[in-house]
């Protein structure tokens, strides 16, 4: 089953009442989503913009324990998160791949330090862990990345975590909750709380930004799953309430290839800024991040930042041999961190581990804070059962924990383009050969085809030119300048597919350029 926004459409029209109300389409939402679902609970979810537009398109492509993490004592959390990159492993294999790092040693003690911590990291992965770590000699540090800097370089440690496509596993794991009988939708934002006589929520209002129609939509249990928005939503209950999350921002830039050409990934174990830092490849490119600073206002765009481009480059170049300059980056992204601010007013929260926050409202509205997408499950599974706990639901155990995600297959040679939609890529293939013309490559550059665009339309619920290039496709994080430059050719396709006349391929055509230039260093 795929995404399809007419049949959501017409599921708010019909249904009178929903066990569950999801607010937000990033990874703690999709997940809840699922989890109510296969728990028999009538589940919809509901999207302000497209799904991941936030922060969760916006990752540095790890599905990973937190190695930081273990140096800072949060053992708790590291085990919780190597347990679930585990399973998103297993759930999702045509998503989330081995990918080896090596951590430069420049100094005599390194490699011993590292190799202890590291092999204490293999061990809390037990069953579930993806390989084991390795000191490795100066020649062979080298030969792995051959890139690095080698002045000084006394050998290195090699250890393994997993690498996935963010907005990739979004979608299919909203197909997953559709699968399972869930609605979903995306430009539908909510604009109001409904509550019952007692004060308890019992809804929610809402208006489709595409028709401008209103919706009144009752349910007996809602969940602000919205990231940096939750104070949005959480205002709306109750307009005293103090703030839940303050936004943090960080970006990456993209280099090409030639800056990590191998398949080993750099780990920069300690930052000056007391952060880590990774230049990964993925998708034929190499994004280097990230960074961290505290941001007064929440943006759905928000916008990088001089000292964040300079501090990444500077850092990046102590390690590599040829340092990339401004004119190499090929895109630069931000994304914003809700990470957990102090609480006011009456609220009652119930921390569930370092890395996620419940809190439940006196009006019985449930929102998650914090955590990242490799605890996504286990963060929706928590939600869910304080929701169930607090609302009444029936208490049910969640269904997820082996439940494999759509387009989940693991044969897929890694050298074809379509290889990232997993079992999808059959259906994909079928199109092409009963339309040769969508086999056209669109960008030779990103190796994107024009059976993409045309499937994310009809199947995954693109409704704009940024929708394709940004999310179903990763143009505009690859290669900002080339993704400006097909954006006409999507805005035809789209057109066609969606019944669309020559004025609307010109304002997206526009709107995608002027979004695009943000990606853009000058």
């Amino acid at each position: 089953m795929y995404l399809d926004r007419e049949i959501g459409l017409n599921e708010i029209r019909r249904v009178s009442e929903w066990d569950v109300v999801v607010i937000g389409g990033g990874a703690s939402g999709l997940g809840a989503a699922i989890d109510a679902q296969t728990r028999g609970f009538r589940t919809l979810l509901m999207e302000q913009s497209d799904f991941t537009k936030g922060t969760s398109s916006r990752s540095t492509k790890l599905v990973h324990g937190g190695v930081r993490y273990l140096a800072q004592g949060y053992i708790g959390l590291v085990r919780e998160a190597l347990r679930e990159r585990g399973r998103l492993h297993q759930n999702a294999p045509h998503l989330v791949k081995d990918l080896r790092f090596i951590i430069p040693a420049y100094r005599w003690w390194e490699r011993l330090y590292y190799t202890c911590g590291l092999t204490v990291y293999d061990l809390m992965a037990g069953r579930l862990g993806f390989g084991r770590s390795l000191p490795c000699t100066r020649q062979t540090t080298l030969e792995k990345i051959p890139t690095l800097n080698s002045a000084k370089l006394r050998g290195g440690v090699l250890y393994h975590d997993g690498q996935f496509d963010d907005s990739r596993l979004a979608i299919n794991l909203a197909q997953t909750a559709m699968e399972q009988g869930g609605t979903l939708l995306n430009y539908m934002a909510v604009t109001g709380l409904l509550k019952n006589s007692e004060g308890k929520i019992a809804g929610v209002k809402t208006k489709d930004h595409e028709s401008g129609e209103e919706f009144a939509i009752r349910a007996k249990a809602v969940l602000n799953a919205t990231g940096v928005f939750v104070n949005d939503i959480v205002k709306m209950d109750n307009t005293t309430t103090g703030e839940l999350v303050r936004p943090s921002q960080g970006i990456h830039i993209v280099l090409g290839k030639e800056f990590l050409p191998g398949a080993h990934a750099i780990m920069i174990p300690k930052t000056s800024d007391g952060r880590v830092l990774f230049a990964i490849p993925w998708h034929d490119r190499v994004v280097v991040g990230t960074t961290d600073v505290l941001k007064e206002h929440v943006e759905l765009e928000p916008k990088p930042i001089d000292e964040e481009v300079t501090f990444i480059l500077e850092t990046v170049s102590r390690f590599l041999q040829k340092p990339p300059t401004r004119a190499d980056v090929k895109s630069v992204f931000a994304g914003l961190r809700p990470l957990a601010a102090p609480q006011k007013g009456q609220q009652r929260t119930k921390e569930i581990s370092r890395g996620h926050k419940i809190v439940v409202s006196d009006s019985n509205l449930v929102t998650v804070i914090g955590g990242k997408w490799t605890t996504y499950r286990q963060m929706a599974e928590d939600a869910i059962d304080k929701l169930a706990e607090v609302c009444g639901l029936p208490a049910v155990k969640t269904g997820t924990e082996h439940l494999a995600i759509h387009g989940a297959e693991s044969c897929a040679p890694n050298d074809d383009p379509l290889a990232w939609y997993g079992s999808d890529r059959a259906a994909l293939q079928t199109l092409i050969a009963e339309k040769p013309e969508l086999g056209t490559i669109v960008s030779n550059e990103l190796n994107i085809k024009k059976v993409q665009i045309v499937w994310a339309v009809r199947h995954e619920m693109a409704r704009t030119v940024e929708d394709v290039l940004a999310r179903r496709t990763r143009a505009l994080l690859l290669d900002a300048r080339e993704s400006v430059r097909i954006a006409p050719v999507v805005a035809g396709v789209m057109s066609r597919e969606l019944g669309r006349d020559a004025e609307w391929e010109k304002q997206q055509v526009e709107a995608y350029t002027k979004l695009a230039g943000n990606y853009i260093l000058t």
